[in-house]
């Protein structure tokens, strides 16, 4: 009798909830469940990317509902895993906790059904930075608006960061891709493991490309791309690395195109320099060389290059003799004497000056690529010279906002 009346008092207080919201529940609860069995055609996704796709069935199936209102900002931390991995060079998989899911989440575009494209972004001391942050949602929410891949083709989101800002991270991720047309997986890199592997392979070369005299740890970070293909595992092939400061006008896919324009040899793609900043560093060996074409204005000079967006074929990074060479610090000493050169941009000083010796190891990808912004050199001594280097004609495809520069609106 008592489970009776239990039953039938359960039945009454259901009677009394207004049936919608029951349909809505259910209907909530049912996307989640259709999320982990149908979703994105069973592919294996990191612990971050299906969290991620989780709390956004949430926050899909309540934003419009004020009944059953959840609380439609973004989540706390806990609600969103954690997959920190790190690249191991050498291992078919990308180490972390979870090996099943790493092997697909690193495997070569070319080997796998459909293709995957990764692209790299540094997403360190983002939570302490809210103009970092403001960038962050602008790069994401353009690359969404504009993201468009086929069936099968899926872009993996590789962020190097610390642990605040990967919890931050995760957090507007969940709403900067809320509306994205494209499958995609999410990956976080933990910096302080990929600046242990990096530091002795660039120690040498910091003193020539880094602010201060010395070679400091927590600055290794910085040559990322310069040994990318040392450090990541062997079966990723091509990575494009990305600032925050970016702005979006087209279809990213677009973007990896360029790896099929390189020419024999190149090993990346980089945009030109276009202020005169290594007219004024290269300024003793300009001196010294009067006829020298180094630093000098585009089409004929060499302004050097701009690595706000870079495309690296790290296979042919890996197979490169040349590269591979310069990496040595007795020969990156050895131009740098050559060159006179002393920087402090880090990999895009690296990748100038090697340049000026073997320009044949990079593809100039076209400046509406990276179609920087900055025109601080303009009043700091070369406004007579400053629209040779600045001036861009053709469309537009990626806007860079460098030394915090207004992005034009749409």
């Amino acid at each position: 009798m008592g489970f009776l009346r239990f039953v039938a008092c359960t039945m009454g207080r259901i009677s009394t909830f207004r049936s919608y919201q029951i349909v809505l529940l259910l209907a909530a609860a049912l996307a989640v469940v259709a999320f982990y069995y149908f979703g994105s055609e069973k592919q294996n996704f990191s612990s971050t990317t299906k969290r991620i796709k989780q709390t956004q069935v949430s926050h899909n199936a309540n934003r419009n509902d004020a009944d059953l209102s959840l609380d439609t900002r973004l989540p706390h931390p806990e609600r969103v895993a954690v997959d920190r991995r790190e690249g191991r060079a050498g291992e078919g998989g990308e180490g972390g906790e979870e090996e099943d899911d790493s092997q697909s989440m690193m495997e070569d575009s070319e080997t796998v059904v459909g293709r995957r494209y990764h692209a790299l972004m540094m997403f360190t001391k983002v939570d302490k930075n809210r103009s970092l942050q403001e960038k962050f949602r602008l790069a994401m929410l353009s690359m969404v608006k504009h993201g468009s891949f086929t069936e099968g083709e899926v872009l993996v989101l590789h962020f190097v960061s610390d642990p605040a800002s990967q919890e931050l991270g995760e957090r507007m991720l969940v709403e900067l891709l809320l509306d994205a047309t494209f499958q995609y997986e999410v990956v976080f890199h933990d910096v302080a493991v990929l600046t242990q592997k990096l530091f002795p392979i660039v120690e040498a070369m910091q003193k020539h490309f880094s602010a201060g005299s010395g070679a400091y740890y927590s600055d290794a970070i910085f040559f990322l791309s310069v040994a990318m293909h040392r450090i990541m595992p062997l079966n990723l092939q091509r990575m494009v690395q990305l600032d925050l400061d970016l702005k979006y006008r087209t279809n990213i896919r677009d973007l990896f195109q360029e790896f099929d324009r390189f020419p024999p040899g190149a090993v990346i793609g980089i945009a030109r320099e276009m202020q005169p900043v290594y007219r004024h560093t290269f300024w003793q060996y300009r001196k010294e060389n009067p006829k020298s074409k180094v630093g000098e204005p585009p089409p004929e000079g060499q302004p050097g290059f701009n690595s706000g967006v870079m495309l690296l074929d790290l296979g042919a990074m890996r197979s490169s003799p040349l590269y591979n060479q310069l990496l040595e610090p007795g020969n990156v000493a050895t131009l740098a004497d050559q060159y006179r050169f002393r920087g402090h941009l880090g990999d895009q000083d690296f990748f100038t000056m090697i340049g000026m010796e073997h320009p044949q190891l990079f593809h100039a990808l076209e400046c509406g690529w990276n179609r920087q912004l900055c025109t601080w050199w303009r009043e700091h001594g070369y406004g007579d010279v400053f629209q040779l280097y600045y001036r861009c004609d053709g469309p537009v495809y990626i806007y860079h906002g460098n030394c915090n520069t207004p992005i034009p609106a749409d």
